[in-house]
C-alpha cells in the first residue's frame, strides 16, 4: 500500500499542476459561467483549506495539523510541519430564465497555493498564500437587425451582440500566527489585492449582399468597459481551544477573525476595438472602498473519530463606495460596478459539515480506515442584488474525501459541491453548479537541525 499512495501522490501533483497551465486561458472564457458576475466585484471566491472546504467551507475555528486553515491566521500558529498546498478546481453551470431558455458553461481554475512553516513549534507560524478574491466571467448572445444604407440602398441587416465579462482580483497574504498560551491563539495579515475586471460588448453584423452582387461586410466592433485596481487591507483573527468541556478528553474551539475595510486605487477605461485595431477612448482616475468582513466558527471533538463546525460571516456591501463615474457616453465607460452601488446588499453566510475518520489515532488501521469522509453545505444571502428590489440567496451541500500517502504529513483531498443559486422571478435567472476539485496538501519537517547524540 505505501508504493499505491506514494504513486497516487505523484500522479496528483502531476494533475494540479497540468490543471493550474491551463486553467487561466479556461477561466477567461468561461469562468463561473455566471450572469451575476457581472454585478458589483464579479463573484466573490473565499478557500480556507481542501478540509474546510469539504465541511461547508468555514472552518475558522477548525485546529488540524494536516491544514493551515487561511480564513482565520490565530490557527497557523499550530504548525509542526512546512506545508506546501495546491488545489484546482472544475465547474459546470446550468443556467435557466424564466422563458425556459437556458445554457451551460464549464471551466477550470486553481483554487489557492499556500506556502505555511512554523518559525517556533506550535508556537509560532508564518503563512502565504495566493489565490482569487473575486471573478467576473460571463457570456450572453442576443440578435437583432438594423436598417441601414449601402451605396444609396436601404437594406435591413441583421447583426448579433455579445456581452461578456473576465478577470478579477487576486489577494496575496502574509502573516504571522502566535500561541499565548494552551488556550488563546492571535494570529494578522498583511493583505494585497489587485486585478482586472473587465466588460465587453461584440457586435457581429452579417455580410451586405448588393444589387450587384457584391459582398461588403461591415465593420464587427468591440467595446470594452474596465478597470484595474490594488489596495491593502488586513485580518486580524484569534482562537480559544477548550478541553473536557462536555466529556472527557474532548475538545471544542471558538474561532474569529476580521478582515479590515479595503481601499482600492485605480484606474478605468474604455477601448474600441475594430478590426484588430484597439483605441482607448478615455480613462479616469478613481477610488472604491470594499466593507470589512466578520467570520466567527465553532468546532468541536467528542473523539479522535468526529468532528463537527458551525460557521458564519457578515460583510455588510450596502456601505460599499465608488467615485467613477456613474453614467456612459461614446467615449465615457460605463458605471462602475454595473448597475451602480444600489444593485449590492449586505451579505451573510452560514455553514456547517463534519468529519469521520473511522480509525481515529490507529496508525495500524487498514488503508480507508485511516482516510477522512467529509460531508456539508451552506445557505448564502449574495450581495448581488441586480433589480436592486429582489434577494437572491445561494444554497449548497458539499462533500470530500481525504487519502493519506506514505510521504509523513501528506494527503490528497479530492472534494465535491452541488447547488443552486438565483431565481428566475422577475426576469432574473437561476444557476444550478455542479463542482470537483483536487488537492495536494504536502507537509514534512524543514528547518529542523538533527539533535546530537
Amino acid at each position: 500500500m505505501p508504493g499505491f499512495s506514494r504513486l497516487l501522490f505523484l500522479g496528483t501533483c502531476a494533475a494540479v499542476i497540468l490543471l493550474a497551465a491551463t486553467s487561466p486561458a479556461q477561466a477567461q472564457s468561461n469562468g463561473e459561467g455566471t450572469i451575476y458576475s457581472r454585478f458589483g466585484m464579479g463573484s466573490l471566491l473565499e478557500f480556507s483549506s481542501s478540509q474546510s472546504d469539504a465541511m461547508g467551507g468555514g472552518g475558522y475555528a477548525l485546529r488540524s495539523l494536516n491544514y493551515n486553515p487561511d480564513a482565520n491566521p490565530a490557527l497557523w500558529s499550530d504548525q509542526v510541519f512546512t506545508r506546501l498546498s495546491g488545489s484546482a478546481a472544475y465547474r459546470s453551470t446550468s443556467v435557466e430564465d424564466d422563458q425556459g431558455n437556458s445554457g451551460r458553461l464549464s471551466s477550470g481554475n486553481v483554487q489557492a497555493l499556500q506556502f505555511n512553516f512554523p518559525l517556533y513549534e506550535r508556537s509560532l507560524g508564518v503563512g502565504i498564500s495566493f489565490q482569487p478574491y473575486s471573478r467576473s466571467n460571463y457570456s450572453r448572445t442576443g440578435s437583432d437587425s438594423e436598417d441601414v444604407s449601402v451605396s444609396g440602398e436601404r437594406s435591413e441587416v441583421p447583426f448579433e451582440t455579445e456581452f461578456s465579462g473576465s478577470g478579477g482580483l487576486h489577494r496575496l497574504r502574509g502573516g504571522l500566527g502566535y500561541r499565548v498560551n494552551d488556550m488563546l491563539s492571535v494570529g494578522a495579515t498583511a493583505d494585497l489585492l489587485f486585478g482586472t475586471l473587465e466588460r465587453r460588448r461584440r457586435t457581429r453584423w452579417e455580410a451586405i449582399r448588393l444589387p450587384n452582387s457584391t459582398l461588403v461586410q461591415p465593420r464587427n466592433t468591440i467595446v470594452s468597459d474596465g478597470v484595474q485596481l490594488s489596495g491593502l487591507t488586513s485580518t486580524l483573527g484569534g482562537h480559544l481551544a477548550l478541553a473536557d468541556v462536555f466529556a472527557e478528553d474532548d475538545a471544542f474551539s471558538i474561532g474569529a477573525s476580521v478582515t479590515l475595510p479595503a481601499n482600492l486605487s485605480g484606474e478605468q477605461y474604455r477601448t474600441l476595438d475594430e478590426d484588430l485595431a484597439r483605441d482607448t477612448l478615455s480613462t479616469e482616475r478613481g477610488d472604491v472602498t470594499l466593507p470589512w468582513k466578520g467570520r466567527l466558527g465553532l468546532s468541536y471533538q467528542p473523539n479522535a473519530r468526529w468532528t463537527v463546525v458551525l460557521d458564519g460571516a457578515f460583510e455588510p456591501w450596502s456601505t460599499f463606495s465608488s467615485d467613477f463615474s456613474t453614467g456612459a457616453s461614446e467615449t465615457v465607460p460605463s458605471r462602475f460596478p454595473a448597475g451602480g452601488p444600489g444593485t449590492l446588499a449586505d451579505r451573510w453566510r452560514l455553514s456547517t459539515g463534519a468529519e469521520v475518520v473511522p480509525a481515529g489515532d490507529d496508525q495500524l488501521a487498514g488503508y480507508f480506515a485511516q482516510a477522512a469522509y467529509r460531508f456539508g453545505g451552506y445557505a448564502e444571502r449574495m450581495y448581488v442584488r441586480p433589480d436592486q428590489e429582489t434577494t437572491l440567496y445561494e444554497f449548497a451541500l458539499t462533500a470530500g474525501i481525504s487519502l493519506p500517502t506514505s510521504l509523513s504529513g501528506t494527503r490528497i483531498d479530492l472534494n465535491t459541491t452541488a447547488g443552486t443559486r438565483g431565481t428566475t422571478t422577475n426576469s432574473l435567472v437561476r444557476d444550478r453548479f455542479f463542482g470537483v476539485s483536487l488537492h495536494v496538501n504536502f507537509g514534512e519537517r524543514w528547518f529542523q537541525r538533527r539533535k546530537l547524540r
